[in-house]
């Protein structure tokens, strides 16, 4: 408190010299005194982005909470979900089931997932649905994890994306998987049982979580 008073008493002083707005007790109270503290993440969470109390509260209690040393890092990554289509609740399910998201690079870890999806053909509307129904695909690698589960998908699927959007929509979890050395051989394998490929696929669009 000594600290906070001290530097309060500073940034008034500064103020007055510089013919600036002073800086708000409850700025400095945030960004010196209690970036640290699981309380402090859930009320700014709640002050600043109107996220629920119940919400905040399971963001900010888990190991993977973000550190206010940087919130304008939490404010642009859920300005940018935002602006990308999120709704209120699928924001609050998003942070909720994937708290480290918060403490992401927007620029090298976020945006790249969703410029992938887009260079795919699905729809902003369809990426808000895939994100929100597994968030933690977002820390996934386009490269090693991603790019090749999609690959996966079209050769079983074909080419035509709106087939491939409906089986990530249906599934929850798909894209979590490896389905080269998942999906892939469980399907070869049902092949070596003489099951056609045209029942397969039907399978895959009914439940692609089975294989």
């Amino acid at each position: 408190m000594y600290i906070c008073k001290s530097l309060f008493s500073l940034s008034l002083k500064n103020s007055a010299h510089l013919n600036k707005t002073p800086i708000s007790l409850f700025s400095l109270l945030f960004f010196s005194s209690s970036p640290k503290t699981p309380n402090a993440v859930a009320d700014y969470l709640i002050e600043r982005h109107k996220i629920s109390p119940e919400t905040a509260s399971k963001v900010s209690s888990s190991p993977k909470s973000p550190n206010l040393t940087r919130p304008e890092k939490i404010d642009s990554i859920l300005s940018f979900l935002q602006e990308s289509g999120f709704a209120d609740t699928n924001l609050e399910h998003v942070i909720k089931n994937a708290p480290q998201l918060l403490s992401a690079n927007l620029e090298l870890s976020i945006k790249p997932k969703f410029k992938f999806f887009q260079d795919l053909g699905i729809s902003c509307s369809d990426i808000v649905k895939i994100v929100s129904s597994d968030p933690r695909i977002l820390a996934c690698s386009v490269d090693s994890h991603l790019g090749p589960s999609i690959l996966s998908l079209k050769s079983i699927l074909g080419s035509n994306m709106d087939d491939v959007s409906k089986v990530l929509k249906k599934s929850r979890r798909i894209l979590a998987y490896d389905l080269a050395k998942t999906m892939i051989p469980n399907i070869e394998f049902l092949k070596s049982c003489g099951i056609s490929s045209s029942k397969i696929t039907r399978s895959v669009y009914s439940f692609p979580t089975f294989f």
